[in-house]
């Protein structure tokens, strides 16, 4: 009986530590750090080439395509700092100029973000194209009643 314990503390012991061992040391290298531009501006040499996300404003008219290939750049910025981004792929179809923007990708050190992923914010308000035409505005709910319980 007591030789049964041993073995199954043993099992729980071993177990554990594989579960642990799983989730500590592929979680850190699975962690991608959410920066805005004024941040990225701020980074020491050492942070370059580190895997992250920067969120922003994508600047009207700093939008250009390369010609004869997928490559797309742009700025983001947060109203203080503005960071130039360089993407390559096609951009989602909700991704312009005047609207926000999440990059993935990697800062290097001629301060250029290297993006590998776009996800395009949007707004929350959707409208039927008629009531677009139609000249007509959904009203503005107040977001603190739709939390309210009824």
């Amino acid at each position: 009986m007591q030789q049964r314990n041993i073995w199954m503390a043993l099992s729980v012991a071993v177990i554990a530590g594989s579960l642990g061992y799983l989730a500590v040391g592929k979680f850190g290298e699975n962690l991608v750090y959410f920066v805005t531009p004024s941040e990225v501006a701020a980074l020491s040499p050492d942070q370059y080439g580190k895997k992250m996300r920067l969120a922003g404003l994508v600047v009207k008219e700093s939008l250009h395509v390369v010609s004869n290939s997928t490559k797309v750049t742009f700025a983001l910025t947060d109203g203080a700092k503005t960071i130039p981004v360089v993407f390559e792929g096609i951009p989602p179809d909700l991704f312009k100029e005047g609207q926000g923007a999440v990059v993935e990708g990697r800062l290097e050190a001629d301060q250029t973000f290297y993006s590998t992923m776009i996800m395009a914010k949007h707004s929350e308000d959707y409208m039927p194209i008629e009531m677009k035409r139609a000249g007509l505005e959904l009203p503005k709910k107040d977001f603190f009643k739709t939390l309210q319980m009824e």
